[in-house]
């Protein structure tokens, strides 16, 4: 491992480098603000598939890849007079120092949920009018109703056992198919929008990360659908040849398959 003192050099290399590409590469020197942000949003991505995948050498990689994109912005914000990294980084030391008063004042919290509420009452006394203004519009919805659920239980707007939630998923389900069976497709996606914020409370109440077991699941489908086709390529035929009850016999042939084949 790098001591401090190489990790502050390899950084200071990273900003000379930044520096050189912004000044004489074509492609660098034509970005901008708004053409970089997709790209960011994709690379997050990639970071994300490196974690799920376990593959430390790639999330190496990836997080290579979204520091530059730090540095990226920083770099042409420094170019406007708005701000540098310094500002980016000092900011960053500033709110994380004022929201641990428990490390570096003398409020007390011994879990991670005492640190969990104590930072959003910080936050509400630097001026957030709620404690949902830190969910991102761009969130994706599943991990969107998931945080607003998380961050309105630290103030204690919550269901106190998983019971009441499962009583409360069951609601919604009846809700659901009684819209569902009236034919009123407006409706029924209300009600079908209501039972899934219902579901990802109870897993958030069971401890469950909802987007990760969806994830999952959706990894899962895949390595078996693949599977599929895979078997009905050796036999020369394809997909479409084959009724759903032979195309069964090939999903139970996958779900037999080890988890991470």
């Amino acid at each position: 491992m790098h001591t401090k003192a190489q990790k502050l050099e390899a950084f200071s290399r990273l900003l000379d480098i930044m520096d050189d590409l912004r000044e004489k590469c074509p492609w660098d020197k034509k970005q901008t603000l708004e053409s970089l942000r997709h790209l960011t949003i994709e690379e997050t991505y990639e970071m994300s598939d490196a974690i799920l995948e376990g593959n430390m050498t790639e999330l190496k990689k990836e997080l290579g890849d979204v520091l530059l994109h730090i540095i990226f912005y920083a770099r042409i914000a420094s170019e406007t007079k708005d701000f540098d990294i310094g500002h980016v980084i000092h900011s960053l030391c500033d709110k994380l120092v004022q929201r641990h008063p428990h490390i570096y004042g003398d409020v007390k919290a011994e879990t991670a949920e005492q640190v969990k509420e104590n930072w959003e009452q910080i936050k509400l006394k630097e001026g957030n009018k709620s404690v949902l203004s830190g969910v991102s519009k761009g969130t994706p919805s599943i991990v969107k109703a998931y945080r607003m659920q998380e961050k309105a239980a630290q103030v204690g707007f919550d269901w106190e056992t998983s019971e009441q939630v499962w009583e409360k998923v069951d609601e919604e389900l009846g809700e659901l198919k009684a819209e569902w069976n009236s034919g009123n497709k407006e409706k029924a996606e209300k009600e079908f929008g209501d039972f899934l914020f219902a579901l990802i409370n109870l897993a958030r109440k069971s401890g469950i990360n909802p987007d990760d077991a969806l994830e999952a699941t959706n990894g899962k489908f895949k390595r078996r659908f693949m599977f599929i086709e895979e078997q009905v390529a050796k036999k020369g035929l394809k997909m479409t040849d084959l009724k759903l009850d032979e195309l069964d016999e090939f999903w139970n042939l996958a779900k037999k398959l080890p988890e991470n084949q």
